[in-house]
Parts: structure tokens; C-alpha cells; sequence
């Protein structure tokens, strides 16, 4: 009797023991800026970080549409309910540094893929968005030696990471004949970025490239296209890794694809935080600018790409 006592007594000191551990994990928040299957590979990437992180609780937030209101609320609540620090893609940095600033003097906040540099933020984790925009811009000079007139379409013409690209991509191809006559904004509505595409077939029949600035676009550019029957008659540079890009990449519908890597904004960026919130900045640059840079996938590297990109979904 007495043992059984003693048993039950250690298994309810265990069980106690582990609600304890797991109510002292410190959770760090990683903020997206809108709902995107582009976001499931960070996610990826911060699932591999989870691994590696065991005294740490890892959450992976979305806000319910693209809205800095419904952003700032959406942080606020992950402040209230007790976080140790936020990373975030911020929708509207002109608009949002007050907001942004607020979450920052009570945890530490880093931005990653749109940054708010005006604000108190850490340090800003991801592309540069310039240097993707040049490297979009040379795609385009390699497809259209004779130059050409480019319609670009992106979800938040408001956006850093939105209005980066755009003037890399313009200064890359000064010089070339090549035009971006207009940039037509979404809000990341999906419907909206296919109607932009079907709208500018019919009111701008002088457009032969088009420029898809954020990752759902090329695929609604795709679908306008084939649906047009000018799959092939239109030049189109691409963002980003969507399953339908990088098929029209590999069979020679797009001319490339410029890709961040996302899922290293996840790992590292979850990774360099935790280190952050145990007493560690050393991994903070002292510019407060971590790059990680993009790669250039044309129909030459477009496998072996996707073999990658696969494993570390997986991952």
C-alpha cells in the first residue's frame, strides 16, 4: 500500500513537474503580414527551428487579411497574452511606425521580408528587396534584348519590400527600352490580382511583359495568360517559388523566377531571436541588417531547385 502511495505520489510530482516546464517555455511569435501559401515555407523553416529550440514555444500567427489594423491587434493580443518576442512582416510601414514602436518598448520586435525602418525595431531579417528587384530587371534585359512594356502587378504598392523591388527592377533596366509603365496593387486579394491581369490584356494591348512582384502573382498572371490563349506571347518575370511558377519556369512559359528564401527567415530568424531573448545579441548585426539573399531560377536550374525545396518542406 504503501508503495503504491509512493508511486502515485512520484507520478503526480512528474506531471506537475512537466505542466510546470511547459508553462515556463518562453514563446516567440512569428507575424506574417496577410493569409499567403507563399508563408508556409518560413513556416516550414520555423518548424525546424522548433526542433532545435526545446525550451522555447515557437508560434506561427496569420493575420486574417492584410490590414495593419488587423496586424497591430493581432500583435497586441500575442503582448497581452504574455510573448517574449515578436517577428513581423509589416504591412504598411509608413503607416504603422507608432504602432510598431508601441510593441517594441515592451518586447523586443524584429521585422523580416517588409521592414519598418523608422521604427525602435531590433533588427530587420530577410531580402534585400532592391538587390531581388535588380536581379528580376536583368531577367527581363536577358528576355527582351530589344526592349519592351512592362506591366507589373504586387499586393502592397505601400509596402518596403513592394516598392524596393519595383525601383531595383526600374534601375536594372534603364538603358534597355524597357518600360514598367504601371504597377497595379491587389491588397493581397486574390481575386483582385487575377483581375488586374484580365483587365490590362483588354485596356493595354501594347503590354508584352509582365512583372509579378509578389508570390501569388505570377501564378494569376499564368492563369490570365493561358486562359488568353497568350501563354508564350507575353515576356514574364516572376517572385517567389509557387508550385504553378516554377512549372511555367520549366516549361519555358515565364522567363524566370527571382526566390527569396523564406524558409531561412523561419530557421534562422527563430533561431537568432531565441538567442536574443536568452541574453544574446551577439548574432545582431551592427547595422541591424541581416541579409539573406535571393537566388535566380531560370528553366537551366529549375530542378534542382525543386529537389531542394521539397526536402526542406519536409524538413
Amino acid at each position: 500500500m504503501k508503495i503504491s502511495h509512493v508511486v502515485a505520489g512520484l507520478a503526480a510530482a512528474m506531471l506537475l513537474t512537466g505542466a510546470v516546464s511547459a508553462a515556463d517555455k518562453k514563446q516567440i511569435a512569428f507575424v506574417v503580414n496577410g493569409p499567403s501559401d507563399f508563408w508556409k515555407i518560413a513556416e516550414a523553416g520555423v518548424r525546424k527551428a522548433q526542433k532545435e529550440l526545446p525550451d522555447y514555444e515557437l508560434l506561427f500567427k496569420y493575420p486574417e487579411r492584410a490590414d495593419a489594423a488587423i496586424q497591430q491587434r493581432l500583435m497586441d493580443d500575442l503582448v497581452a497574452a504574455g510573448v517574449s518576442a515578436i517577428a513581423v512582416s509589416v504591412v504598411d510601414p509608413k503607416t504603422s511606425t507608432d504602432a510598431i514602436d508601441r510593441i517594441a518598448s515592451q518586447v523586443p520586435l524584429f521585422t523580416f521580408d517588409s521592414d519598418a525602418t523608422d521604427s525602435k525595431r531590433v533588427a530587420y531579417i530577410g531580402s534585400s528587396n532592391t538587390e531581388l528587384g535588380k536581379n528580376a530587371g536583368e531577367l527581363a534585359v536577358k528576355a527582351m534584348p530589344n526592349g519592351g512594356k512592362c506591366m507589373g502587378f504586387v499586393g502592397l504598392p505601400g509596402a518596403d519590400n513592394a516598392r524596393e523591388r519595383i525601383e531595383g527592377f526600374k534601375a536594372a533596366v534603364a538603358g534597355h527600352n524597357i518600360e514598367l509603365v504601371d504597377v497595379r496593387g491587389d491588397d493581397i486579394d486574390q481575386t483582385r490580382a487575377r483581375a488586374n491581369v484580365d483587365d490590362t490584356l483588354v485596356a493595354n494591348p501594347e503590354i508584352n511583359c509582365m512583372v509579378g512582384f509578389y508570390s501569388y502573382n505570377p501564378p494569376r498572371i499564368y492563369e490570365a495568360l493561358k486562359d488568353a490563349g497568350k501563354l508564350g506571347q507575353i515576356t514574364v518575370i516572376a517572385f517567389d517559388e509557387d508550385p504553378i511558377t516554377l512549372g511555367a519556369v520549366k516549361e519555358g512559359s515565364f522567363a524566370g523566377t527571382v526566390v527569396q528564401q523564406p524558409f531561412e527567415w523561419g530557421y534562422q530568424g527563430m533561431k537568432l531571436l531565441a538567442a536574443y531573448v536568452g541574453g544574446d545579441k551577439s548574432g545582431i548585426p551592427a547595422n541591424g541588417i541581416l541579409i539573406i539573399p535571393g537566388i535566380v531560377i531560370t528553366k537551366d536550374n529549375v530542378d534542382q531547385f525543386q529537389a531542394d525545396f521539397q526536402a526542406k518542406l519536409k524538413s
